[in-house]
């Protein structure tokens, strides 16, 4: 079943502990489309510039991530430079441009209306509601956002969140958007406001899962309390970039590969996000989920299900 992405498709320079790495493939569509190939078809929407080329398209191609919906314009595509050096959970901005990016509007095309799941990258609020609107049948939407437009444009991100399945952020962000330093309380006032699920990343200490009643109607007993799935301890992290969107595409990913959205698949497909996570760390950018096997991700997730013992 297909999953219709929208987002950013960028460059990062980055620089962390493990060293330098000018200009790597990344964005939040890019990291979520490579990670959610391995698991069903992926269609993207994004705009790049002329300094986006054949090669950068390709590795998406490699993977069967249909690109037809990257729009192409004169001008640079968006850029990032950040760095690590100081804490590994914790980008340090240096440079951001934003260039064609800066006047996106995304373009669904024909091919892409019978898409079944939506996921709506982090970009402007207004952006994803409209695209939210113009896929009034998808089975199921999921999103992201950030602290900038949670300060700065909450009022037209609350109108997104009343129309998402489920809401997929940090829990820095979740504090910050539920106005609570209690996690527990920030999860059950955001809940209130629309999504009916909550998926809250902690980074190297793995993601919670929050469900209203509307979420599963009739599982009340397997949702009634919060999940933890936790995450892989690694003796290196080489670039935290993009690990939050290679969770988003894991956890997506295998939601869609499954016939029916259960509970006990949304369970299983946040295992498999945090899997995802764990392989994007290892390299540079998205060098490492270029190259993954399915074999990989299914041995990684049974380490998973040994450190947690999940049946």
């Amino acid at each position: 079943m297909a999953i219709l992405v929208v987002g950013s498709v960028a460059f990062d320079s980055i620089e962390t502990p493990s060293g330098k790495a000018e200009r790597c493939l990344g964005g939040a569509a890019t990291y979520f489309s490579l990670a959610a190939s391995y698991f069903t078809d992926v269609r993207v929407i994004a705009v790049v510039g002329e300094d986006f080329t054949s090669e950068e398209e390709n590795v998406l191609k490699r993977r069967g991530v249909d690109t037809r919906g990257i729009e192409h314009r004169s001008g640079k595509s968006f850029f990032w430079r950040g760095s690590y050096l100081q804490n590994l959970n914790e980008a340090q901005t240096h440079e951001t441009q934003l260039n064609v990016f800066e006047t996106f509007s995304p373009k669904i095309p024909a091919d892409y209306a019978d898409s079944e799941f939506l996921f709506l990258a982090n970009i402007d609020p207004v952006l994803q509601a409209n695209v939210r609107s113009q896929m009034p049948r998808v089975r199921l939407v999921c999103g992201d956002t950030m602290n900038y437009w949670i300060n700065d444009h909450r009022e037209n991100l609350e109108k997104v969140l009343k129309g998402l399945d489920g809401l997929l952020i940090n829990d820095g962000e979740a504090k910050l958007l539920a106005k609570d330093a209690n996690l527990v309380r920030a999860a059950e006032k955001i809940l209130s406001s629309g999504p009916k699920s909550l998926v809250v990343k902690h980074g190297e200490y793995g993601a919670t899962a929050f469900f209203s009643d509307r979420m599963f109607p009739g599982e009340t007993k397997s949702v009634s309390v919060p999940f933890r799935a936790p995450a892989l301890p690694l003796s290196e992290v080489v670039d935290p970039t993009g690990a939050g969107d290679s969770f988003a595409g894991g956890f997506f990913g295998y939601l869609a590969s499954q016939k029916d959205v259960t509970p006990a698949a949304f369970k299983r497909a946040m295992f498999y996000g945090g899997v995802m996570g764990s392989f994007a760390v290892e390299r540079f950018g998205t060098e490492r989920l270029q190259a993954l096997t399915r074999e990989e991700i299914d041995q990684r997730f049974g380490l998973f299900r040994e450190l947690s013992h999940l049946d």
